[in-house]
């Protein structure tokens, strides 16, 4: 996003609607401008409609700057998998692929928020934390189609000094060494600049149990334990499963 500075009068109106805190007062004319480094492309200021002489305005984004939008802006579409959202629907419901059996364990890190965001080397010190225990990544993920080599986890380096309002990171383990993954990330959240979340998807046990819950309270996290109930249209693959 930009501002016409010569549209602008100076009015501050638009401040507050950016996310990421990007627009400012440029100090030698006193007119508004956005960052470039930090605005993510979420188009919120211009939606919002709120400038009184149309000054801000989405010039056309080339790669690798177009990724910014992919994930930060819901309109936008993401080249790899042609549609919306940061993840995978099957990460949630597991209801039609049967991706993760009894004895595996889904993952989900959802990186950066608004007034935050992430960049892709933050993403990048989370995926080649993760390489190293030995993960399966989603390959419908949006984030999977930037990364170069799926065994270390390497990010295109194009694309490593973008920005994002946020992005899930999202990948597949054996439960017995889903401990292991949880100790990795603990550590690369200390070389990160950014906020992260953490999903763990399982089917729940023969007897209604959730053995992630445990394992996630041994490696020194606060489980919030819920649920998502199937409806059963995927019943067949997920019995098979």
């Amino acid at each position: 996003m930009k501002i016409d500075e010569d549209a602008c009068t100076g009015c501050e109106i638009c401040h507050p609607y950016c996310p990421v805190g990007a627009i400012g007062v440029i100090e030698a004319d006193g007119v508004s401008g956005i960052d470039q480094d930090t605005c993510v492309e979420c188009g919120v200021c211009l939606k919002a409609d709120v400038c009184p002489t149309d000054a801000i305005y989405q010039p056309e984004l080339e790669w690798p700057r177009s990724i910014r939008a992919a994930f930060s802006n819901p309109k936008a579409r993401h080249p790899s998998t042609g549609g919306g959202g940061r993840g995978t629907a099957e990460m949630k419901t597991n209801d039609v692929t049967g991706r993760y059996r009894r004895g595996f364990a889904g993952v989900g890190i959802e990186m950066g928020r608004p007034g935050i965001s992430a960049s892709f080397r933050d993403l990048q010190t989370v995926t080649m934390a993760l390489a190293k225990v030995g993960v399966e990544f989603e390959q419908d993920n949006p984030v999977a189609a930037v990364i170069v080599d799926k065994k270390t986890g390497k990010i295109s380096d194009e694309v490593l000094d973008e920005r994002v309002l946020s992005a899930i990171i999202e990948c597949k383990i054996e439960t017995e060494r889903l401990s292991a993954i949880l100790k990795a990330l603990r550590e690369a959240y200390t070389r990160i600049d950014t906020v992260c979340s953490v999903s763990l998807i399982s089917r729940l046990g023969k007897d209604g149990s959730m053995p992630n819950v445990a394992i996630a309270e041994e490696a020194g996290f606060t489980p919030r334990p819920n649920t998502k109930t199937n409806v059963g249209l995927g019943r067949p693959l997920k019995e098979e499963a």
